[in-house]
């Protein structure tokens, strides 16, 4: 007795629909295209400091515990942020949510790095400001309507 294929002819993943990504209306690409350069300038910058720090370790007046582990921290989320763009902008909506919400965490975590009094050096706090503008303009773009249209998450 010859053995049967009872797996449907469309169990293939090749087969299947892509049901985390979204065709894109071009407004919504332009704003996904704004949105990845933003996150790119923050990563950038987060790197920048992150070499700053290494090259400034010997200082403790500069460089402090909470300065390591707060930039180590923020080019981590960086990275995560700007692969996450460059997916959200092929469509895929989990990578979509992903910029939303570490956008919006980020920018919290700003907030209260900037307004703790003594834990972080200036200029840490001034870079940080920098990359909360750029963040702020992420979470306007992806928080829109347009892209919520979209890619709905």
């Amino acid at each position: 007795m010859a053995a049967r294929n009872l797996r449907p002819a469309t169990s293939s993943p090749a087969n299947l629909p892509s049901l985390s990504k979204a065709p894109l209306a071009p407004g919504a690409l332009a704003a996904l295209r704004r949105t990845t350069l933003l996150v790119g300038g923050y990563l950038g910058l987060s790197v920048l400091t992150l070499a700053a720090v290494v090259a400034l370790r010997d200082d403790a007046a500069v460089v402090n515990d909470a300065v390591w582990v707060r930039t180590t921290i923020v080019v981590a989320s960086a990275v995560v942020m700007f692969v996450s763009a460059l997916r959200a902008a092929r469509g895929s909506r989990p990578a979509y949510r992903r910029v939303r919400i570490l956008s919006g965490v980020m920018l919290a975590a700003i907030a209260v790095i900037i307004a703790i009094p003594g834990a972080f050096p200036v200029w840490l706090k001034i870079e940080q400001g920098v990359c909360g503008i750029a963040l702020v303009g992420v979470a306007l773009i992806v928080n829109g309507r347009q892209l919520r249209s979209s890619l709905g998450a």
